[in-house]
C-alpha cells in the first residue's frame, strides 16, 4: 500500500472506532453464533443467527434497506453482504414467529439483491460494491466478492422457497455462474498449483484466500446444490471441502488462527472477532459434512482463545502486521 493509501486507511479506521455514532463496524461485529434451528440437508433457517444484524440500529434508506456509514470520503453506502446478512437474520426470525414485519424485511433484501445484480466486464452477474476499499492495494469501484455472491445466493434461494417466484431462482442462477469461472476471467474461483479451488472474498493478485470469506461463499454453493439439485454445484462444494481439509493447518499458528494466506513475511493474524467466527464456521462445517477435522480444529482454536497469553500474543502479531503492510 502506498504512503497516501496507508494514511487514508488509518484515517478511516480511526473515524470508525473513535467518532461518536454508528459506523459500519456497528453492523459487522455481532458476536458470532451458530443457529441451532438451521438444518444442513434442506434449505431452511440460515446457519448463523444474525439476530443482532436483523435489528441493525444504523442508517436505512427511504425503502428501509440498511446502509453502512464508512465515514469520511466514503460515507453512507450499500453493501450487498450486509444487506444479505440483514435479510437472512430477518428470515430466521420470521421462521420462528408470525411476525409479518420480519418477512417483509427479508423480502425487501431479496428484492434489492435481485434488482442490483450487474454484469461485470466479463459479462458475469455480480453484486458490485460502488466505493473504493483499502485492502493492501485499493479495490477500485466497482468491485465484487465471492463472499457477496455466496450470501446473496443463500438469501435469494430462501426467497424463492417462500414465494415460489421464479425471478429469485433465476437471479440466484445468474449469480452462481461466477463460481464456475476463474478469477482471471471475471469469476470468483481460483485454482492453485495443487489443484485446490478457492472462492476469493477479494479479487486480488496474488490471491489471499481469506478464510471466513471462502467458507461463507462455500455455503452459498451448498445452498444452491440443495435448492437446485445441480450435480455441478454439489461437486463444487465437495471440492471446496477438500480444499479446506487439505489446507486448514496453514491457518493454525499454534496459538491462534490466521485471517488469510497473506504471502507476506509476517502473517495476518485474525482479530478476536474473526478467530471466534472461524470457530463457529468450523463447527457448522462439521454439522454439514461430518468431517471430524473441522470439529477437532474448532476445539483447538477455542482452547487458544481461553489463554490470556495467546490473546496478547495474537494482538501483538496483528499490530505488527498492520504497521508493516497497511
Amino acid at each position: 500500500m502506498s504512503f497516501i493509501g496507508r494514511l487514508q486507511y488509518y484515517r478511516r479506521i480511526s473515524q470508525a472506532y473513535l467518532t461518536p455514532g454508528k459506523s459500519q463496524l456497528t453492523f459487522w461485529h455481532e458476536v458470532p453464533q451458530e443457529n441451532p434451528n438451521a438444518t444442513v440437508r434442506e434449505l431452511g433457517e440460515y446457519y448463523m443467527g444474525f439476530e443482532s444484524k436483523a435489528d441493525y440500529p444504523g442508517h436505512y434508506d427511504a425503502d428501509g434497506i440498511p446502509m453502512l456509514d464508512y465515514r469520511g470520503r466514503i460515507g453512507l453506502q450499500y453493501n450487498p453482504i450486509a444487506i444479505a446478512q440483514w435479510g437472512l437474520g430477518n428470515y430466521n426470525l420470521s421462521c420462528r414467529s408470525a411476525d409479518s414485519a420480519r418477512k417483509n424485511k427479508f423480502l425487501k433484501a431479496a428484492i434489492w439483491l435481485r434488482d442490483h445484480l450487474e454484469q461485470n466486464s466479463s459479462g458475469l452477474w455480480v453484486w458490485n460494491h460502488h466505493f473504493d476499499w483499502e485492502y493492501r492495494d485499493t479495490l477500485r469501484a466497482p468491485w465484487y466478492s465471492g463472499l457477496a455472491q455466496g450470501q446473496g445466493i443463500s438469501l435469494l434461494l430462501r426467497a424463492h422457497r417462500e414465494t415460489a417466484e421464479p425471478e429469485y431462482q433465476h437471479a440466484a442462477q445468474r449469480a452462481f455462474a461466477s463460481f464456475l469461472i476463474p478469477v482471471h476471467d471475471g469469476g470468483v474461483t481460483f485454482t492453485d498449483s495443487q489443484g485446490d479451488i478457492w472462492f476469493e472474498e477479494y479479487i486480488v493478485s496474488p490471491p489471499t484466500h481469506i478464510l471466513n470469506g471462502f467458507i461463507w461463499a462455500a455455503w452459498g454453493v451448498h445452498d444452491y446444490s440443495l435448492a437446485s439439485g445441480d450435480p455441478t454445484a454439489r461437486s463444487l462444494f465437495q471440492q471446496a471441502i477438500h480444499t479446506l481439509l487439505r489446507n486448514l493447518d496453514r491457518y493454525d499458528l499454534g496459538f491462534w488462527s490466521l485471517y488469510e494466506q497473506s504471502g507476506t513475511r509476517l502473517k495476518m493474524v485474525a482479530s478476536p472477532f474473526y478467530h471466534q467466527l472461524h470457530i463457529v464456521h468450523l463447527r457448522i462445517l462439521y454439522r454439514m459434512t461430518g468431517e471430524q477435522p473441522f470439529l477437532r480444529l474448532a476445539e483447538r482454536w477455542e482452547n487458544y482463545g481461553r489463554s490470556r497469553a495467546n490473546r496478547t500474543r495474537a494482538l501483538c502479531y496483528k499490530s505488527a502486521f498492520k504497521l508493516c503492510y497497511y
